[in-house]
């Protein structure tokens, strides 16, 4: 009796040691994962990080923002304009920390190479790999309207920055979608203020894609408004080098003026000099591009048009910051065309975490983030509730030659206002 009742003892404590064991292995595997996900980083960025929401509870996983830009291809100057103020409006709204309502901020950066199948692809790693609780994106409208849908599909928020093309906060919106960036149809109100009139003949030059048609579109029906007679639209090859067929069709149609929309490396603007457009009686009038562009432009000093930015143009303490610290950072670099956009997107993003105390459930960001309003580097910016579209200020300028520029610059002929710039509600 006695070494039956031993026997059955002893297999009693073994099955309970196995037990403990098992358990305190299942613990420290979990513990282990989630360590090494918090840890993990490359140049880029950060990876993998488990869960799509924080709570009260958690408080190991970071929050994770994924950026798409062109790093390369026609829009690449605008990619990395559009990082550069990502990272500083990290740094500002987070006071250097990188955290937001005690959570760890990390971020994940692709190159889409301004080709949408490739924007598919990197959005799609960001999400199922990287685990990103945020996109950011694109420097192109096409790669941008390729993306929305998986925005929509995996529930995740989009701050759109820079693409402009109306129909991403109009026909090809979702409720996931907020833009930071300016739209073409603000555009269209700024460009149509400063030249159109009754009875001005006016002709258009736009790339053939989304940004450059949207642009058209929203500039013919603020001009037509104003009186002006729209008489020619011309559409170029995005990635062509020479317009010469596209502006002889302008000067033929002998408009009082050219607007031109335009984006990229590959600018007419050295072709409408050539062909001696003004001196045939046609006034130029475009949005005044990024520093690179405006270096091609000599021949359009005294032109008067629009422009989304230029660095001494805002005046209030987040621009002098950002004019600061840009300046220190890259070399006495002036901070670009997107940068501040870039750093929009950032503030955006930190406010909103702010505001949720850290919480990334989807439906509580977007009830946040509609009608929310946050301090940028070209003043107020204001999520629209109906669209989730920014409205903000745009510049109307001239451009004119100034003592120690190599180029011409945008000077300050009034300021227009959010509620002036505000588009259309088209979705």
């Amino acid at each position: 009796m006695f070494k039956k009742n031993s026997f059955s003892h002893v297999l009693f404590l073994f099955m309970l040691a196995v037990l403990m064991v098992f358990t305190s292995a299942c613990s420290s595997n979990s513990t282990g994962k989630n360590e090494e996900n918090t840890e993990s980083t490359n140049n880029a960025g950060t990876s993998n990080s488990e869960g799509s929401s924080n709570s009260s509870d958690d408080k190991k996983d970071p929050i994770k923002i994924g950026v798409l830009a062109s790093l390369s291809g026609a829009l690449e100057s605008y990619g990395k304009q559009t990082v550069k103020g990502f990272k500083l409006g990290l740094e500002y709204a987070t006071e250097g920390t990188m955290e937001v309502a005690g959570y760890k901020i990390e971020y994940v950066i692709e190159d889409t190479e301004t080709k949408p199948e490739v924007a598919i692809q990197k959005a799609t790693k960001m999400i199922e790999d990287d685990r990103v609780d945020f996109l950011i994106g694109s420097s192109s409208s096409a790669d941008t309207l390729a993306v929305l849908p998986l925005a929509e599909e995996y529930e995740k928020i989009m701050i759109v920055e820079p693409a402009a093309a109306d129909s991403i906060t109009g026909a090809d919106w979702n409720k996931y979608i907020f833009r930071t960036a300016r739209n073409s149809s603000q555009d269209a109100v700024a460009g149509a203020a400063a030249i159109a009139g009754d009875g001005v003949k006016i002709a258009t030059l736009a790339p053939d894609y989304a940004f450059g048609r949207d642009g058209i579109a929203a500039f013919k029906e603020a001009a037509e408004k104003l009186g002006a007679d729209i008489v020619h639209e011309e559409y170029a090859d995005p990635a062509a080098t020479d317009f010469t067929s596209n502006i002889q069709k302008i000067i033929d149609a002998k408009p009082d003026y050219l607007y031109v929309v335009w984006a990229g490396a590959n600018t007419p603007w050295n072709q409408i000099a050539d062909m001696k457009v003004q001196e045939k009686g046609i006034k130029i009038s475009t949005g005044a591009p990024d520093i690179a562009a405006l270096a091609t432009m000599d021949a359009l000093i005294g032109m008067e048009g629009f422009t989304v930015y230029y660095h001494t143009l805002p005046k209030n303490e987040v621009n002098d910051w950002l004019v600061k610290k840009h300046n220190s950072r890259h070399n006495g670099e002036a901070p670009d065309l997107f940068t501040p956009g870039g750093m929009s997107a950032a503030i955006a993003i930190v406010q909103a975490l702010k505001n949720t105390d850290g919480d990334t459930d989807v439906n509580k960001l977007i009830s946040t983030m509609e009608g929310m309003s946050f301090d940028t580097p070209k003043g107020k910016m204001t999520f629209r509730k109906e669209d989730h579209q920014a409205l903000q200020a745009l510049y109307a300028i001239r451009l004119e030659k100034v003592d120690g520029v190599d180029y011409p610059v945008p000077v300050l002929m009034r300021e227009l206002t959010p509620e002036e710039t505000a588009p259309p509600v088209r979705n």
